[in-house]
């Protein structure tokens, strides 16, 4: 029971970010056939296929952690379109709702479905951090700088991502992202509350191509113990 506990408390540290409440849309504008410059945030979703999002109507992913023998999951269908969630923890717990409102916060959610919409806001960040970069709103991006990457100890490109103290499921986190020269996210450090200590760093590694978007579908850390990943993904 004690493993049990300690590996669910693992799992909430997982909850991270807000609701994104920018338009999911993507164009792209020219003045006199030049394309305006746009952000390194812009371009790490464009590396991960953004171009392809107003394409998606459905995306289907079961969200899995392994820690040492301990094993977690739950499964999702999300209609972007719509904001519309189905969540299927297991076959006697299955929870549907909209998150579409017209303010689109946290406190126009049914708090029936609370508890539901913050693990899927945490399992979609993971998969989409790519294009939650450019979704969300009350974040501030550093300056791209040169640094060494804490798991494979080589030299890339890092940004930081904070969010803000008001808001969201956990406000004031931030995220260290490394990413390497065609701007494919490569690992990162999660930081809660915007702490300078590590709460949690992992790689993003087994990339696969989901009509057009690419996912990381392993997030490991460096001892080896422990692993988030995606399966049964489908992107419609």
């Amino acid at each position: 029971m004690t493993r049990l506990l300690t590996f669910l408390l693992v799992i909430t540290v997982l909850i991270s970010c807000k609701p994104e409440s920018k338009a999911q849309n993507h164009t792209t504008e020219t003045i006199s056939e030049e394309q305006i410059e746009i952000t390194v945030a812009e371009k790490i979703a464009q590396a991960h296929g953004y171009d392809h999002w107003n394409n998606v109507n459905t995306i289907e992913f079961t969200f899995n952690v392994d820690r040492g023998d301990n094993h977690f999951q739950r499964s999702w269908e999300w209609q972007p379109k719509a904001d519309y969630v189905v969540s299927m923890v297991s076959k006697d717990s299955i929870s549907m709702y909209t998150r579409q409102t017209p303010s689109n916060t946290i406190e126009t959610i049914d708090p029936k479905f609370i508890n539901v919409d913050k693990s899927f806001i945490n399992d979609k960040f993971w998969l989409l951090i790519p294009f939650q970069m450019v979704w969300d709103d009350g974040t501030t991006l550093s300056e791209s700088i040169k640094a060494v990457a804490p798991i494979a100890k080589t030299e890339m490109n890092k940004i930081t991502l904070t969010y803000s103290n008001e808001g969201g499921y956990t406000p004031g986190d931030a995220y260290d992202i490394f990413y390497d020269e065609d701007f494919i996210i490569r690992e990162w450090v999660f930081r809660k509350g915007n702490s300078e200590t590590p709460t949690m760093t992992t790689t993003f590694e087994n990339y696969e191509d989901f009509n057009g978007i690419k996912i990381a579908k392993d997030h490991k850390m460096a001892d080896g113990n422990f692993n988030l990943y995606f399966s049964n993904i489908k992107i419609q």
